[in-house]
């Protein structure tokens, strides 16, 4: 039985379900809207590569490295984007949380707070996760920003870590949040989400 089996979290309109192959139209349209695939910090799939980004997802699946997630609005049933559990460490009861991006018409809304919190919440509460990372490009600062407004702590930055789409090679910032934080974190987010309503 893997660490992360598959499931369905929903709450405000916005449903997470295991990314498959017919999600293909939806996310190819989803990356097309802000041509978010040009932004060399990401690893968002060009439109005709989609169909091999859903594939590389599921084999990651089989392999219990990666559980990929299509983010559907539930009132159109329109694919946002994807987002994934990822370095899945079951013995240490650790996950991170990436590959997360959003069609340009989901983002600076309350779409990716509500799925941090379904994500965070399953991690923490229903598989029992000790810690919960998140990796970023030390350049991606945008995102670096949305995972400490989370209240995830910096552990550090990792020197010459990975390739960028474009063949340079990037320093990775990392955060983690342990179990015992997630309290406090979640009532803040919950806090903030409320405001903006």
């Amino acid at each position: 039985m893997a660490f992360v089996e598959p499931v369905v979290l929903n709450e405000r309109g916005v449903r997470l379900e295991p990314l498959e192959l017919r999600h293909e139209p939806g996310l190819r349209a989803a990356a097309a809207d802000g041509e978010l695939w040009k932004l060399r910090i990401t690893s968002v799939p060009e439109p005709d590569q989609t169909r091999e980004y859903i594939e590389a997802a599921l084999r990651m699946r089989e392999d219990g490295q990666r559980f990929a997630f299509a983010v559907i609005d539930e009132a159109s049933d329109a694919v946002l984007g994807s987002t994934s559990y990822h370095d899945i460490l079951p013995t240490v009861k650790r996950v991170e949380i990436g590959y997360t991006w959003y069609a340009r018409r989901a983002q600076r809304s309350h779409v990716n707070t509500t799925c941090k919190l379904l994500m965070m919440g399953h991690a923490f509460d229903t598989l029992g996760c000790h810690v919960v990372g998140w990796r970023t490009d030390n350049y991606n600062f945008a995102s670096q920003q949305a995972i400490e407004r989370l209240g995830a702590k910096k552990d550090g930055v990792i020197r010459g870590h990975a390739l960028r789409r474009d063949g340079t090679i990037r320093d990775t910032v990392m955060y983690s949040m342990r179990s015992g934080e997630w309290p406090e974190a979640r009532a803040q987010l919950l806090y903030l989400r409320a405001r903006h309503d």
